[in-house]
């Protein structure tokens, strides 16, 4: 029944259960069943991994198949290829003293080309480091790539940013699938992020934000076992990130990260949900990661190399997906030589290129950040630099930059 009391000014409706009711419908939890058991909640069965191909390439379930067209499979079997020829040059450039940084995708590609296939150009992305495989899938050139590596004059950065640092921000992705929403688009916004990154304080804002304005975003978890040098098992306690999507009322899955088919199949449900629905969605893909962290790190300090060579031998995303295409005879061994010849040399001709150009010119450092002029302390700033630059030339010598 209900009874109304009167509190000052303020009047409080209070819902009280008769003995007999089975739920208790509170306003922060609609739905709750009562018991007369005092037991703790302290860990629910693991959420389950949807998977699609095995081991083998083979398909678990024919239903599962997305039925993919052949151009559309080797689209995405050419750029895992063309993903690790990059890593690998630049990766050793990196060791060479000719660029400053640089993180490897190897291990991950599937979540990479698998959830950009899905998607399509009006889907804005907000990519970290360990996703330039979507924006390759998406129409990033080679060239692009290598220019922002090396910080030069056609770096669409302008030499802002680490190499490989295309930046997320979980809040923000929140925020822009709010005005997509607002506006009535046809499309989401998708966050990838890694699973050391939900340990952050933005991870529960930015879920949060996203579940109560029922925003079109799809939150993408990379969980490789590894936060930089800190294993899962350290970083957490119970099962995985996609037990939160639950606790923020999200649409949630877990899928295997290093099958392709599967990851595409949960990426392309997860967007009609999110468009048609307007709701939020947290997909967890579980993979590993192969390489290093970074260029700065050395993954043996923490983890064993046989570790690494047994899930490189096992669960190779690329090596599932090529058994797939060679079951289907898209793919040979032959074409697989041809191909890794032709894209090496292409990405080399790129890297060559993009080594010799200019640095950005100064003046960019204090261009397109403030839309409506800069502030007087960054004139100030400016005027000086300009003065020094003038009275001492050799100091500030500017050849090797644009002008």
């Amino acid at each position: 029944m209900y009874r109304i009391t009167k509190f000052n000014k303020f009047l409080s409706i209070r819902l009280f259960s008769s003995k007999t009711a089975s739920q208790a419908n509170f306003p922060g939890a609609v739905g709750s069943n009562f018991t007369t058991t005092l037991k703790f909640l302290y860990n629910q069965p693991a959420i389950d991994t949807y998977s699609v191909l095995d081991n083998d390439g083979n398909l678990t379930v024919k239903e599962s198949d997305p039925k993919l067209s052949k151009e559309s499979l080797l689209k995405m079997y050419k750029n895992m290829i063309t993903l690790n020829t990059m890593d690998l040059i630049l990766y050793e450039a990196q060791r060479q003293g000719r660029i400053s940084f640089y993180m490897t995708s190897y291990g991950e590609e599937a979540t990479h080309m698998g959830s950009a296939e899905a998607l399509n150009i009006d889907d804005v992305i907000f990519g970290q480091y360990r996703e330039a495989g979507v924006l390759l899938h998406r129409g990033f050139t080679i060239d692009q790539f290598m220019n922002q590596c090396y910080s030069n004059e056609l770096d669409l950065g302008k030499g802002r940013q680490m190499p490989v640092h295309y930046g997320t921000q979980l809040p923000q992705a929140a925020g822009a699938a709010y005005a997509l929403k607002r506006q009535k688009k046809n499309a989401c916004v998708v966050c990838y992020f890694g699973e050391g990154a939900a340990s952050e304080g933005d991870f529960h804002a930015a879920l949060n934000i996203a579940s109560t304005t029922d925003s079109p975003v799809i939150y993408f978890c990379r969980n490789n076992g590894y936060a930089i040098s800190t294993p899962a098992k350290e970083q957490y306690r119970g099962d995985g990130i996609a037990s939160r999507g639950v606790g923020y009322g999200m649409h949630t899955i877990r899928v295997d990260g290093n099958d392709i088919l599967a990851v595409y199949n949960a990426t392309k449900e997860a967007k009609r949900i999110a468009v048609s629905e307007n709701r939020p969605i947290l997909i967890e893909a579980m993979t590993y990661r192969v390489g290093h962290h970074s260029t700065s790190d050395d993954s043996t300090a923490y983890r064993s190399k046989q570790e690494i060579a047994d899930w490189q031998k096992v669960d190779s995303p690329i090596t599932r997906f090529r058994k797939y295409l060679e079951k289907l005879r898209y793919w040979s061994e032959e074409e697989e030589k041809s191909f890794k010849k032709e894209i090496k040399k292409k990405v080399m001709t790129s890297f060559a290129e993009a080594e010799k150009r200019v640095k950005p010119a100064v003046k960019e450092m204090w261009e397109d950040v403030y839309g409506d002029g800069l502030p007087p302390i960054l004139k100030e700033q400016k005027k000086e630099l300009d003065r020094l630059m003038k009275k001492y030339p050799d100091v500030y010598n500017q050849d090797g930059y644009a002008k």
